[in-house]
């Protein structure tokens, strides 16, 4: 299906930021934003929740909340290439100015995140730049870090590349598994992508030129996430 700004009722709070949420599978990332923004505690307006899967139960989430989904298998496309300029055509459509990429699978052409750069913010579950790819936990584990944790970052050409906005770090416990890592994390991966997210409404976080600026000024390292759930300088 192809989405239509007519889909969707306007918020009339006009000062929310417009955001698409992009997921593949559960959607916990993207239920943890709906939570907030419904609590009053995210200035956002989702106006797009989109997958490259049409059984994704994030798309269950969002219509359960009034969302508008999409759904475009990557099959049907003759490259990843084409159906980027798709997916992200019907994006721009949406009204959305922000996209989150919350448990997206899929790597987005060169070409399309060059024209969505310092729009487009990805969750991953390591301390970039470690561990890009997948089997973050596992590796970690492997590697015997004593901590682990998760990043939000800027998305660029390159693959859990850009600019890494903000951290969230756990203590890597002996005994530990890929299973326990992971769910001791969740909680801290929910709690850093709302802040960042809030923070880009807010204007208190922005990309320029390939720096992280943390109210105007360039930040030399990674924010931090505080126990209060704010982002702080390292």
């Amino acid at each position: 299906m192809s989405f239509t700004p007519e889909s969707r009722v306007p918020s009339p709070e006009s000062r929310l930021l417009p955001i698409a949420v992009l997921a593949s599978g559960r959607g916990s990332n993207l239920a943890a934003l709906i939570d907030a923004r419904e609590a009053g505690g995210l200035p956002v307006d989702i106006v797009l929740v989109a997958s490259d899967k049409a059984d994704a139960p994030a798309l269950r989430h969002a219509e359960a909340h009034g969302i508008p989904t999409l759904a475009l298998d990557p099959k049907t496309f003759a490259s990843r290439r084409e159906f980027d300029e798709a997916l992200f055509a019907n994006v721009a459509a949406s009204g959305a100015q922000l996209v989150v990429l919350a448990g997206y699978m899929r790597i987005i052409d060169a070409t399309v995140t060059t024209r969505w750069t310092g729009r487009i913010i990805n969750i991953h579950p390591s301390l970039l730049p470690k561990y890009r790819g997948l089997h973050t936990h596992r590796r970690a584990l492997k590697a015997g870090d004593p901590e682990h944790g998760a990043s939000v970052h800027f998305v660029s050409a390159e693959l859990d590349g850009g600019p890494v906005i903000a951290q969230a770090r756990i203590d890597v416990h002996p005994g530990d598994t890929e299973d326990s890592l992971a769910a001791r994390l969740l909680s801290r991966e929910h709690r850093l992508l709302i802040a960042c997210v809030g923070a880009i409404a807010c204007g208190e976080v922005r990309e320029r030129d390939g720096k992280v600026l943390f109210h105007g000024d360039p930040i030399p390292a990674p924010l931090r996430l505080d126990p209060g759930g704010h982002l702080t300088l390292a």
